[in-house]
């Protein structure tokens, strides 16, 4: 019994938490493309920018990032013919 409710609630945390997640968009590259570090939390360039300053770092777009995500999930209504 305590398994069914460990596996219910581990499947119920997986289901519904698989939208909310979202990755951003620019990345900041640390070294000039030298083997250093890399940041994927901005969500605007001009953050990214920010970020990269003076410190020889640049910006790219990050390759993980789902472009055509809105932050919400869309529900696609069908007529019924008739």
């Amino acid at each position: 019994m305590r398994s069914f409710a460990t596996a219910s609630i581990l499947l119920a945390t997986l289901v519904l938490g698989t939208g909310a997640a979202s990755a951003a968009p620019w990345c900041t590259e640390y070294g000039g493309g030298r083997g250093g570090g890399s940041n994927c939390g901005f969500y605007s360039f001009d953050q990214c920018m920010a970020n990269a300053w003076g410190n020889g770092s640049f910006c790219r777009r990050n390759a993980f990032e789902d472009p055509y995500w809105t932050g919400r999930t869309v529900q696609r209504r069908y007529r019924r013919g008739g």
